[in-house]
């Protein structure tokens, strides 16, 4: 078989030779090939100055497969979907046709070797023969819609329960009781169709609330709320008493908030819902955070620390004693950053106990407890109950009082590693945050071995992702930044030149059109070192604290976020907007 890389230089070489790119272009491109293969196959997927289907018609020839276009073509929905939709998103392929015992699977990248072995394993386990098609990012995003969306989804099912619940005159005696309603078919199909495109969708949230004359349907995905649904008014009652009927809530007490837990399970995936349902004027409103389960924490290197940042957590991560701070603001995190150090952590000699509210990851062979304050077990309670269960390591959700962390403090004391969260903006403010709250600085200083402050930004889509032109105020602005940064602490593969480039996701059918995949912490770190505890052992004097930081050559997180720009991770308007934060 002729390697990729071969391949995609015959491309190059067609398309220059085609005159749909200029020699100077082709040079850059050709560069692009040696460094990174796939983001070449981004960039010409969505460079505006090659005409799409002409850039399939010189891939088809190149790869002697067929060319095929979409446009005025429409698609059997069922056959489409012989492919699983994640399939189709992650590799943009799409089944075209079916004949007999062959399928028709139609390429945006035919370099793609992984998207093939993808549906050769498909087409084995159901005696198919398949023959490659090429077509264009434009036809395939038009083809994509054949899988159909949210709305489609559920259009039908409101349609069975527009006779069953809208607005009309009722008979004595006929009115259903709210067992039946709560039982029917259409609102089960309704809330399963729900929950499946949130999970599929990444989302991490989903809110249903009332609005005037319609039922909003909400999802949080990356950080920011879209709405993906609008239903009837009517609908809204039997939407949130079928949920919670499946969270195990009372469905006939609405006047105070409930909590509850519903667990499914959507295409092999076990996921966890957390129920929050909020009284309001004549209705009530739901939100769920969506807690998938993870056979394996993610690191922090895959949560995107980086450099010395990463090399200092991971090796206070092996000391004996000790806490381990992670701060910043809700929705920051700081749980999947605890989670990961669990994760690190769990070996068979040690004994693991946690205190969450609530517990937000499950993680097999360590001891997790829920806080109830109903019942008098506070994170203070619990932590003194805790320091009686033999443990080596101890997890708490929140550092929220003076009672707990006096605990936490004398727990680090006594010979244990203590983890823990506290809200504070940044790691610097810290230090006098906990001993606002009671912290001896003589014992603090003796304890606190590290302390991390994140925010969460948005992750460039790497299928849509080219070169952004920014202002030249704020290139100046980053330029003097960047040149504030320690030499050690710029991390080696940071491209900084005379030039600074940046980079956005342009939108994609992969990214849902936001320019945006995922998200990447954002970071700094004190390294609490002898000559940090003496400091904090004097109160933390301002002017101590920043000569021992230029000696640490510590970074902040408004730098850490640019040098991330500028490897084209993130985007310079989410940077920014850290920077205004501080």
């Amino acid at each position: 078989m002729v390697g990729r890389e071969s391949l995609l230089q015959q491309l190059l070489n067609l398309l220059l030779e085609r005159s749909l790119i200029t020699s100077e272009r082709f040079q850059r491109l050709v560069d692009l090939l040696r460094s990174d293969p796939q983001q070449l196959a981004n960039e010409l997927n969505t460079d505006p100055t090659i005409p799409a289907e002409e850039l399939a018609r010189v891939k088809a020839t190149v790869f002697q497969m067929d060319y095929f276009n979409l446009e005025g073509k429409e698609l059997d929905s069922m056959v489409v979907k012989i492919l699983p939709q994640d399939l189709a998103k992650t590799y943009a392929m799409l089944i075209v046709g079916k004949d007999k015992d062959e399928l028709q699977v139609a390429l945006v990248d035919p370099a793609n070797f992984k998207a093939m072995e993808a549906i050769e394993f498909l087409a084995r386990k159901k005696n198919y023969r398949v023959k490659y098609l090429v077509i264009s990012q434009a036809s395939w995003e038009r083809g994509y819609k054949a899988y159909g969306d949210l709305k489609e989804e559920v259009g039908q099912a409101v349609g069975q329960a527009q006779e069953k619940f809208a607005p009309k005159e009722v008979a004595a005696g006929e009115a259903q009781s709210l067992e039946e309603i709560v039982k029917s078919a259409p609102v089960a199909k309704i809330v399963s169709v729900i929950f499946r495109h949130a999970i599929e969708g990444g989302a991490s949230d989903i809110h249903i609330e009332p609005q005037g004359q319609v039922s909003r349907i909400r999802y949080r995905v990356d950080g920011i709320l879209h709405t993906s649904l609008t239903l009837p008014i009517y609908l809204h009652a039997a939407l949130v008493s079928r949920i919670k009927v499946i969270a195990n809530l009372k469905i006939d007490e609405t006047r105070v908030p409930q909590d509850g837990r519903i667990r499914i399970s959507i295409a092999g995936r076990d996921v966890d819902l957390r129920v929050s349902t909020l009284p309001l004027l004549g209705q009530e409103k739901v939100v769920m955070r969506i807690l998938e389960s993870q056979k394996q924490p993610p690191t922090f290197a895959d949560l995107g620390f980086m450099g010395q940042q990463l090399e200092l957590m991971n090796r206070n991560l092996t000391k004996q004693t000790g806490m381990f701070l992670v701060t910043g603001p809700t929705g920051s995190g700081k749980s999947t950053t605890l989670f990961s150090a669990l994760g690190v952590l769990n070996k068979e000699h040690v004994n693991i106990s946690t205190l969450e509210d609530p517990i937000e990851y499950f993680v097999a062979g360590v001891n997790q407890s829920q806080i109830n304050p109903e019942v008098g077990f506070t994170f203070a309670s619990g932590l003194r109950s805790l320091l009686r269960q033999d443990p080596n390591i101890l997890m708490v959700g929140e550092i929220r009082d003076s009672e707990t962390t006096e605990l936490a403090i004398h727990a680090a004391l006594t010979g244990h590693v203590v983890l823990s969260t506290l809200h504070t903006n940044d790691a610097i403010g810290t230090i006098p945050r906990f001993i606002d709250m009671g912290g001896k600085p003589f014992l603090l200083a003796a304890t606190l071995n590290i302390v991390v402050a994140q925010r969460l930004v948005r992750k460039i889509c790497p299928k849509c992702k080219e070169i952004e032109l920014i202002p030249e105020d704020i290139q100046n602005q980053v330029q003097t930044v960047i040149n504030q940064i320690p030499p050690a602490g710029i991390y080696p593969e940071t491209p900084i030149g005379k030039k600074l480039v940046f980079y956005h996701g342009a939108g994609c059918a992969s990214c849902g059109g936001t320019g945006y995949k995922g998200r990447l912490v954002v970071s700094e770190v004190i390294n609490v070192s002898a000559a940090m505890r003496e400091i904090i052992a004097k109160g933390f004097p301002t002017d101590a604290v920043k000569k021992e930081l230029l000696e640490q050559k510590f970074m902040t997180m408004t730098q850490d976020g640019w040098l991330k720009v500028l490897l084209g991770l993130t985007t310079a308007e989410e940077i920014l907007g850290i920077s205004r934060e501080e």
